[in-house]
């Protein structure tokens, strides 16, 4: 047997007994691991935490015991059990591939790699998690967590958005993933990057791959991944309007399904103040509405952007002309209607039901 070999077996036999003993076993996820529970899960947990995601899964399997009543459930739904959990292109995509679940698989998961892979959302790491975790097919994963250890343990420079280092760790993950046991190993890297190999408070002194990682060696730990370039992130403004009615209703509009926050409910927005009248003059049948107060200015941070809300309270005195329900709704304060809204959002309304009720 090659050298080679043998550090693969040696690698191979450290974490999985290392999982065995000190891996995590009772996610809700792992009991009857279904494809499609494994697919809500793995979508959730996309650059989101497990003690995170744990109460959102539950709840949304509570409400979607199966592809076909998802598919079948109103978008609004959808975001609105996704509501405070982020990333909402991703419920976004959940919805649209249950969809193509139902139509072209008759509501079961497929599992052949090749059609999971061209679902809504389903990636490369994303199908192979799948169809080990579910399945025990063999297919290698290389998540946030995995690309971490293996950039550590092999010390591989580079950003992993570059092409050249992507498949330098697809690599790895391919020759270096268990053939007998690949649900194991592949939720083994999973819990060693989650809870041992971690992006800052590393615990390397417990790591069963201590002894042959070169940065642990190195004391370099700390340098890799190779953290993506720095860009400067520009910053956006957007005055929201919080327009309440005599009923204590907030009028909300419907985001379009493309762009920040999309499909989610958030309040109307103006570039500037010059803009105020003309959108009173368009939605309200006179001029009658008293400003109230502006509320504290807030920022909420995007992946290439920094975005600074600026939320105006006016009371309308006069009726909101009538608009198409799918596009605009009221929020009344005392019984919330179920609509996905973003977590500023939702934040900006409890603040105004705490200073008028």
């Amino acid at each position: 047997m090659s050298q080679k070999n043998q550090s693969i077996i040696l690698f191979q036999k450290k974490i999985l007994a290392w999982q065995t003993k000190q891996g995590r076993h009772d996610l809700p996820w792992q009991k009857n691991p279904s494809l499609y529970r494994v697919w809500i899960s793995e979508i959730m947990l996309q650059q989101t935490q497990v003690a995170t995601v744990i109460p959102y899964y539950e709840r949304f399997m509570r409400e979607f015991p199966s592809i076909s009543l998802l598919a079948k459930a109103p978008l609004d739904q959808v975001l609105h059990l996704w509501s405070g959990l982020g990333y909402y292109a991703r419920a976004r995509y959940l919805h649209q591939a249950a969809q193509q679940i139902e139509s072209q698989y008759q509501g079961q998961f497929p599992t052949v790699f090749e059609d999971v892979i061209q679902l809504a959302g389903i990636g490369r790491s994303t199908a192979g998690a799948i169809l080990s975790l579910a399945d025990h097919q063999i297919y290698p994963i290389l998540d946030g967590n995995v690309r971490r250890i293996y950039c550590r343990y092999f010390i591989v420079k580079g950003w992993f958005g570059h092409k050249k280092v992507q498949d330098q760790l697809w690599d790895i993950a391919t020759q270096f993933l268990s053939q007998n046991k690949p649900a194991q190993f592949n939720q083994a890297l999973m819990d060693l990057g989650a809870t041992i190999c971690t992006s800052r408070q590393m615990a390397c002194q417990k790591c069963p791959l201590n002894s042959d990682c070169k940065a642990y060696q190195t004391k370099t730990q700390l340098d890799y991944p190779t953290k993506k370039p720095k860009k400067k992130r520009p910053e956006k403004s957007i005055i929201m309007l919080v327009i309440i009615n005599k009923k204590n209703q907030v009028l909300l509009e419907k985001r379009p399904a493309i762009g920040i926050w999309g499909g989610l409910w958030s309040f109307p927005e103006i570039k500037d103040a010059s803009a105020l009248q003309n959108w009173f003059i368009r939605y309200c049948q006179s001029y009658d509405y008293k400003k109230i107060t502006q509320l504290k200015i807030r920022y909420h941070q995007f992946t290439h952007f920094q975005l600074a809300i600026e939320p105006q309270l006016f009371l309308l005195q006069s009726e909101i002309k009538q608009v198409r329900e799918e596009k605009a709704a009221w929020y009344d304060l005392e019984q919330p209607i179920e609509k996905g809204l973003a977590t500023p959002i939702s934040q900006i309304l409890t603040e105004i039901k705490e200073q008028l009720l």
